[in-house]
């Protein structure tokens, strides 16, 4: 094993997540997060694989503070603010991980678009989050219309998917101009067939994003803060009043939802390429 692309890894990621902290994208276990799985992806994944991490992390950084005064007042129903923690890291870029350990220990091309697909899952459930909540239609619920509050776990809009979509069609964008940029610079071609990436990266994208508003809709615990008469994803309201149940289980938070979330987002679109492919 060459340690050389992981001590890579682990300075860029450092960097990167150094940055992040200044910026008050990361809080200091999300820097230590932000490490971990930056070094695992980028040392054992490859380059590729890592500017994906980066490409999602920048953008859904950026949009977490696009229009920030207007979605203040949403903060509270959330389990966590835009400051990502610890849990949040891996609930994001654990799946990822855990491929990029996979591909180097036995590399197969489908690892890589189950990668694709996770990182497009996690980043059009953010660009979803952080722009259908500006929406000027209200939500309504996913199993069955119900009109509900902007904000509501399972609440989806039409800007809200559109946003999904073009989401994961970023990362797929991203993934094709790198797959193209090494394949020229290696061999002087490219191949047609890293254009699925697109299609790829849609799916896992959509599939990761509906995936999260199911299960944010039926069994993620959701909470209500009898104090405010508000509800919330988080056991302790942001008034710091203990929270009660709603509905939902309490062992499946916001972030577990969106680990699973982004690991259906990597075996849809790995299924999609397993049959194109």
């Amino acid at each position: 094993m060459n340690p050389w692309p992981l001590a890579f890894g682990f300075v860029l990621s450092t960097l990167i997540a150094w940055g992040g902290y200044q910026k008050r994208s990361l809080s200091r276990s999300g820097v230590a997060g932000a490490i971990v799985l930056g070094t695992l992806i980028f040392g054992l994944g490859g380059w590729i694989w890592g500017l994906l991490l980066i490409a999602f992390f920048v953008s859904s950084s950026f949009l977490s503070r696009y229009k920030e005064a207007e979605k203040e007042g949403l903060a509270e129903k959330f389990a966590k603010g835009h400051q990502r923690d610890l849990g949040q890291a891996l609930a994001n870029g654990g799946w990822g991980a855990i491929l990029a350990v996979l591909y180097f220990l036995r590399p197969n091309p489908l690892l890589f678009v189950a990668f694709v697909g996770a990182m497009a899952a996690v980043n059009a459930d953010t660009w979803a989050t952080e722009i259908g909540v500006l929406s000027p239609t209200m939500p309504r619920l996913i199993t069955n219309g119900r009109p509900v509050p902007v904000g509501t776990s399972g609440g989806v809009t039409s800007l809200g998917t559109l946003a999904a979509l073009a989401g994961g069609l970023f990362i797929g964008l991203v993934a094709l101009v790198l797959r193209v940029t090494q394949s020229l610079w290696q061999t002087g071609q490219w191949a047609w067939a890293d254009l699925w990436l697109l299609l790829f990266a849609a799916l896992g994208g959509l599939v990761g994003c509906f995936s999260d508003s199911l299960l944010g809709a039926t069994v993620q615990g959701i909470y209500h803060c009898e104090g405010c008469q508000k509800e919330t994803e988080s056991r302790i309201h942001r008034c710091g009043q203990k929270a009660r149940l709603r509905r939902g289980r309490r062992w499946l938070d916001n972030d577990a939802v969106n680990f699973i979330s982004s690991a259906a987002g990597g075996v849809a679109a790995a299924l999609l390429g397993w049959l194109i492919l």
